[in-house]
């Protein structure tokens, strides 16, 4: 199986611009599973009056009936984060589409600064997903920071977590390898480039291996990654012949 990244700089508000340009980006290459970055449409620094313009229902909105139609293109897999409207509500989502089909999508449930003004925290949980044999998992950006949740999609079976991001702190990229390897699975991160509205975004995207090992890595600027790996590896939770980061956990110490 081939993962991959793009990591861009997407241009703010200009949501048909940016899903042609990740097209662009990604036409020509080779890969089954491809991580886009969050809010990847439209760009990060909202105001609420362009929450309310740019965020769109899924499925049923535009965004989700492109990745669609590139995905059974492609014949791939693709998750995307994308801001969300469901009804009166808005959230910071990620979606996955598999060759033409919706799979579903998750809701991020640790908001990060100025997020906690524009979107409602997640309230659906953190799933697996099983895509063709291999199961794959999502969190968004500051997910990263809580153990926890890469915890939980791998004791639901991931194999692989598919990671959009909008970094603006140098912190993830040191903690993602570590996420990796204490959980044995595989992990993408895709983050963006460039500045909005007085942000700056630190690239560096990155694909983990179980063994905390960086299988691809991008530097600042707009850039693919790929790196080609067996999910299998993630099934073998040993670190040593007698230790397992599964079943040498000791429940009743831990808060």
């Amino acid at each position: 199986m081939i993962t991959a990244f793009y990591q861009f700089h997407p241009l703010f508000g200009e949501r048909d611009k940016n899903l042609q340009m990740i097209r662009a980006g990604t036409k020509k290459r080779e890969f089954d599973l491809l991580v886009l970055p969050e809010l990847c449409t439209t760009g990060y620094a909202l105001a609420p009056e362009e929450r309310d313009l740019l965020s769109e229902p899924i499925p049923d909105g535009p965004t989700t009936s492109f990745f669609l139609r590139y995905s059974r293109e492609k014949k791939i897999t693709i998750v995307w984060g994308m801001a969300e409207r469901d009804g009166d509500r808005f959230f910071n989502s990620a979606v996955l589409v598999h060759n033409g089909f919706f799979l579903g999508k998750y809701r991020k449930i640790h908001l990060f600064l100025d997020e906690k003004d524009l979107f409602s925290p997640g309230d659906l949980p953190l799933t697996v997903w099983d895509v063709d044999g291999i199961r794959i998992g999502v969190m968004i950006c500051f997910d990263w920071a809580f153990p926890e949740a890469a915890r939980t999609l791998a004791f639901r079976g991931a194999q692989v977590i598919a990671h959009p991001a909008n970094l603006v702190l140098p912190l993830c990229q040191k903690a993602m390898p570590v996420r990796a390897l204490e959980n044995r699975i595989f992990t993408v991160t895709a983050n963006r480039t460039g500045k909005e509205h007085g942000l700056r975004f630190t690239g560096k995207s990155l694909i983990c291996g179980p063994d905390g090992k960086i299988l691809s890595r991008a530097r600042k600027s707009n850039s693919f990654g790929s790196a080609e790996i067996d999910p299998a590896q993630a099934s073998d939770k040993k670190v040593t012949p007698r230790n397992s980061v599964f079943e040498d956990r000791r429940p009743s110490f831990y808060l």
